[in-house]
C-alpha cells in the first residue's frame, strides 16, 4: 500500500480545528449578555484554535486529494482528539476549569456524548461556558466529521472513506447516492429536531437558555444539564420530562428511519426489525421497572435528587421508569431519579442496559441493538446446525441474508467490547476505585452513558477520580464513541506497514 498522505491528514485536521473555533465564538454572546469575564477566555480560545487550523490547512497542500481507508481512520481519530484538545481551551483560558486533566475529561465527555462530568456546582459556572459545554455534545452527536463532509466538495476532496469510519453502527445506510447529500440531510434532520425540542421545552416551562442547552444535549444523546439536579430539577413539571422522553426515543432511533418518517414513509419505519426490537425493549423494561417501583419499593429508599416523587402513583412510576430506561438505553444520561437507590434488582437491570445501546445510525452509544439481534440469531442458528450439520442456514435480518463476514465482525466487536470493559474495570480498580465504581465507570465510559453505579452514580460525578483514572476514562470514551475498531486499528503494527 502507498505511503500515508500526511499532508491531506493535516489539512483535514486544520479544517476541523477552524470549524471548532468558529463554534466556540457562538458562546460569546451568552457571556456578554450575562456580563461574564469568561467571554475573553472564549474569544482567545477561538482565535488560537482558528489560527492553528488555518495554518495547518494552508501550509499542507497535498499532491493527491484522494483519501484512502488508512487516512480515513487516522483523520477520524485524530480529528476527535483535535476537537478535544482545542475544545478544552475555553474552560482553561476562562478559568472555569483550570486543570488540564479536568478540562480534557469534560471536553471529551462532551464530544463523545458521554455526559460524565467533573463539575461539582454546574449552576455556578458562567453561562457562556455552559453553552459551550452543551455545544460540544451537539457537535459530537452526529460528528463534525460528517458536517465537514458536507463542505468537502468545495475543497475537491472525496469523503466516502471518512463517512464509513465515522458513521455509527455496523453499517452506514445512505439516504442518497451521494455521500455529501447524505451528510447534509442528516444535519438538516439534526437541526430540525433540536429546534423543535427547544421550542417545546420553552413552552413547557424552561427558560430560553435551559431549553436550548437541553435540546442540544437530548438530540445528541449527551446528557449535560445546566442544573446540578439534571432533569430532576423539573420533577414538578411532568410535561418537560415527557418531551425529553419523546426526543430521547427519536435520538436513539436510526436517523434513516427518522428521515423516512418525515417523508411520510411510516411503513418503512414500522417494518424495520431493529426499530421493533428497540421499541419492544423500552416498553418491556420500563414496565418491569415501574412495577418494581410501585409494588416492591423499599420505603427507606423513596427518594429522588430533588422534588421527591410519590412512588405510589402509577403515572409517576411509569414516567420516571420510562425516562430512566430511555436515558440509559439511548446513552443520554439525563437523570430524574437515582435508580441505584430504588432496589438491587432495578440496579442490576440498569447495569445490564449499559451494554444494550440504541439503534445503529443514531447518535447513541453502546453496543447497539442490531448487533444484539444478529448475535442472538446466529446463536440460535448454531443449535439448528448442531442438529443439521450439513445444512446451510444464513442469519436473516429484515428478511435478507446477512453476509457471514458481517456476522463475524459483529461477534468480534462484542468480544473486544467486553474484553475492554473487563480490562477497564481492572485498571480502574488498580487506580483506586472500589469494585462497583470501577464496573460502573468502565461500562459507562465505554458505552458513552454518563451516570453509572457506585461512587459514580446518577447523584455523583467523576470529580473524585485520580488524574490517571480520568485520562483512562477519557480513552475509553474515545474508543467507545468511534466504535472500537476505528481507534484500536491504529494501535496495531499491521496498520503502519507500508505494504
Amino acid at each position: 500500500m502507498n505511503q500515508l498522505n500526511f499532508k491531506q491528514i493535516y489539512r483535514f485536521l486544520g479544517i476541523t480545528a477552524a470549524l471548532n473555533g468558529v463554534f466556540m465564538w457562538l458562546a460569546i454572546p451568552f457571556s456578554l449578555y450575562h456580563d461574564e469575564d469568561a467571554a475573553l477566555g472564549i474569544l482567545n480560545a477561538g482565535i488560537i484554535t482558528i489560527t492553528a487550523g488555518l495554518l495547518l490547512f494552508f501550509f499542507n497542500k497535498p499532491t493527491s486529494k484522494n483519501i484512502q481507508k488508512k487516512e480515513g481512520y487516522l483523520i477520524v481519530t485524530l480529528g476527535w482528539l483535535t476537537l478535544s484538545v482545542t475544545g478544552m481551551l475555553p474552560y482553561v483560558l476562562s478559568g472555569a476549569i483550570p486543570s488540564i486533566t479536568d478540562a480534557f475529561f469534560e471536553t471529551i465527555s462532551g464530544y463523545s456524548t458521554t455526559g460524565s462530568s467533573i463539575i461539582n456546582d454546574i449552576e455556578a459556572m458562567p453561562k457562556g461556558i455552559l453553552f459551550w459545554r452543551s455545544a460540544t455534545h451537539w457537535i459530537g452527536g452526529m460528528g463534525i466529521i460528517v458536517l465537514t463532509i458536507a463542505i468537502l466538495p468545495l475543497l475537491g476532496i472525496g469523503g466516502m472513506q471518512l463517512f464509513m469510519a465515522e458513521a455509527p453502527g455496523p453499517s452506514a445506510d445512505k439516504l442518497h447516492p451521494r455521500i455529501t447529500d447524505t451528510a447534509k440531510r442528516l444535519w438538516l434532520i439534526y437541526v430540525l429536531l433540536t429546534f423543535v425540542e427547544f421550542l417545546l421545552l420553552k413552552i413547557a416551562g424552561m427558560s430560553w437558555f435551559d431549553a436550548l442547552n437541553h435540546a442540544m444535549a437530548t438530540v445528541s444523546t449527551g446528557g449535560f444539564s445546566t442544573k446540578n439536579a439534571s432533569i430532576a430539577y423539573w420533577n414538578h413539571l411532568p410535561a418537560i420530562q415527557y418531551i425529553i422522553i419523546f426526543f430521547m426515543f427519536i435520538a436513539g432511533t436510526n436517523f434513516v428511519l427518522t428521515y423516512f418518517a418525515l417523508k411520510g414513509k411510516i411503513q418503512k419505519v414500522i417494518q424495520n426489525e431493529e426499530f421493533k426490537y428497540y421499541l419492544f425493549s423500552i416498553l418491556c423494561i420500563a414496565a418491569i421497572v415501574a412495577v418494581n417501583i410501585v409494588f416492591y419499593q423499599d420505603s427507606r429508599l423513596q427518594t429522588t435528587i430533588e422534588h421527591p416523587m410519590p412512588f405510589g402513583e402509577v403515572e409517576s412510576a411509569i414516567r420516571h421508569s420510562l425516562f430512566s430506561v430511555l436515558s440509559v438505553m439511548t446513552t443520554t444520561g439525563f437523570v430524574t431519579a437515582d435508580f441505584t437507590m430504588w432496589n438491587y434488582f432495578i440496579t442490576a437491570i440498569f447495569f445490564a442496559l449499559f451494554f444494550l445501546g440504541g439503534s445503529a445510525g443514531s447518535t447513541s452509544g453502546g453496543v447497539k441493538i442490531v448487533r444484539h439481534i444478529i448475535m442472538l440469531k446466529n446463536s440460535f442458528l448454531e443449535f439448528k446446525k448442531s442438529l443439521h450439520p450439513n445444512a446451510i442456514i444464513p442469519v436473516r435480518y429484515d428478511g435478507k441474508a446477512v453476509n457471514q463476514t458481517i456476522v463475524f465482525n459483529i461477534i468480534s466487536f462484542f468480544i473486544i467490547y467486553m474484553l475492554i470493559f473487563i480490562v477497564g474495570t481492572v485498571v480502574l480498580s488498580f487506580l483506586g476505585l472500589d469494585f462497583a465504581s470501577a464496573l460502573g465507570a468502565s461500562a459507562s465510559s465505554l458505552g458513552n452513558i454518563g451516570p453509572a453505579i457506585g461512587s459514580v452514580s446518577p447523584v455523583d460525578n467523576f470529580s473524585h477520580l485520580t488524574a490517571s483514572a480520568k485520562w483512562f476514562c477519557s480513552f475509553l470514551m474515545l474508543i467507545g464513541r468511534l466504535e472500537l475498531f476505528t481507534v484500536l486499528i491504529l494501535l496495531t503494527p499491521l496498520f503502519w506497514r507500508k505494504n
